[in-house]
């Protein structure tokens, strides 16, 4: 036992070397970085400001504009990003970190066959990829099965672990009971779900008291689901039990979040008081106006239904022409925008690539937004949904220095995003 206490000493005095040298080094409040881009868009403005510059000092912007007006003590360290153009960090508002492309494979394989340590691995790998691509916050939207480990993601990433985005967790979605997946009448096992069940307000109010305790900052709740006779979209939960669900988010200080794709699954969503609806696939202008009048913004998800559309329908973008169900989605997407429905960026990746995620920003705009509005989405606009624009989604002084350099101008051309020259994160250099 002596020989085996000084053999695990040793091993443990041999990896602490190894265990400080992987954490980044502590944030120096007084060191000032001075970006010098050919223009900046503060994340509101209708154009970039050209000649402008950013001074950011520690974690925060401490100045935006004209060079000859910044102060630059010794000590400052110059980085020149010629041709590009400074954005606020994207906010991405409907992700999936622990899911993978359905062409790679299917959902029900992903949750039954993968352990959760793989699970894990892949998400810390599309963690680093979103932040890669210049998204610096990101609402994940469910673990789908994979219980509270967004949670532990989010915090392995604030602890400097690992490299990702700032996430907004909701832990495992709430589904009516039988509503949601794995369907039971597809195995000879119980399977596992890959959300929360609860049936009546009181288990309704048991399960987002049970998720907000393992540390969702967001509650998703399915309002309707493919659970109908013949496999149709139908709503899950009544009116009561969706409004006891909201009530006792609310009262935590929770947003809740709402999929629903019907028209009576929005109406019911929209009546109890969520923030957002995820989807909106059969949204009409009636349902539209009744979410603007309650302030409901919307969530369009139009990568995952062009990806739905390769996986399972055959669609070659390319080739032929959009399928019934791509055609609906630009209705309902076109119907959204003439009520004047708040939009939130969220492509509900993870069913297509992560780092993929401007494919969505692409998709707003060919389906009618222009590319400033779209831009606006993904950065102050969603900091104001998700309630954290004292910290994020603008470029502006005192805000966190979550910076973002792309070569062009994306408030002409969302293709520009794709061609990222510098990402900071709480003023410190991702990419």
């Amino acid at each position: 036992m002596a020989r085996l206490s000084r053999t695990l000493a040793l091993l443990f005095v041999a990896a602490v070397p190894a265990a400080w040298a992987q954490r980044p080094e502590a944030q120096d409040s007084g060191r000032r970085i001075l970006l010098a881009p050919d223009a900046v868009w503060d994340g509101v403005g209708d154009s970039p400001r050209r000649g402008w510059i950013v001074v950011v000092r520690g974690p925060r912007i401490e100045m935006v504009g004209p060079e000859e007006a910044a102060a630059q003590p010794p000590g400052t360290e110059r980085i020149a990003l010629p041709g590009t153009t400074l954005i606020p960090g994207l906010i991405e508002g409907h992700s999936h970190l622990f899911l993978h492309p359905y062409d790679e494979a299917l959902w029900d394989d992903q949750v039954l066959k993968e352990p959760l340590g793989l699970r894990m691995a892949r998400a810390v790998a599309h963690a680093a990829a979103t932040l890669r691509a210049g998204i610096t916050t990101v609402r994940d939207l469910g673990t789908e099965g994979a219980h509270d480990y967004d949670v532990q993601l989010r915090r392995a990433i604030g602890q400097g672990i690992v490299p990702g985005p700032r996430i907004l967790t909701t832990t495992r979605a709430i589904v009516a009971t039988g509503s949601y997946g794995p369907r039971r009448t597809d195995y000879a096992f119980q399977p596992p779900q890959g959300a929360e069940e609860a049936t009546g307000p009181e288990e309704v109010a048991r399960a987002v008291r049970s998720q907000i305790g393992l540390g969702a900052d967001w509650i998703k709740v399915y309002a309707d689901y493919r659970w109908g006779p013949n496999g149709e979209a139908r709503p899950t939960f009544t009116a009561d039990e969706l409004r006891t669900l909201v009530e006792t988010a609310r009262g935590s200080g929770r947003p809740v979040a709402a999929h629903a794709s019907t028209v009576a699954g929005m109406r019911l969503a929209a009546m109890a008081g969520v923030e957002t609806i995820e989807h909106g696939d059969e949204g009409t202008r009636q349902v539209f106006q009744l979410m603007r009048q309650r302030g409901v913004a919307l969530c369009p998800t139009l990568a995952a239904a062009e990806a739905y559309a390769r996986y399972f329908e055959g669609w070659v973008k390319e080739r032929d022409r959009p399928p019934p169900s791509v055609t609906a989605k630009r209705v309902s997407f076109r119907a959204a925008l003439a009520a004047g429905v708040p939009i939130c960026f969220g492509g509900d990746v993870g069913v297509y690539a992560h780092g993929d995620n401007v494919r969505e920003l692409e998709l707003m705009v060919e389906y009618g937004m222009s590319p400033l509005a779209a831009l606006r989405t993904a950065t102050s606009g969603n900091a104001a949904l998700f309630h954290i624009d004292d910290r994020l989604g603008r470029v502006a002084p005192g805000l966190l220095a979550d910076l973002v350099a792309v070569e062009g101008d994306p408030t002409r051309d969302p293709g520009a995003l794709r061609r990222v020259r510098l990402v900071l994160k709480d003023g410190v250099r991702v990419r």
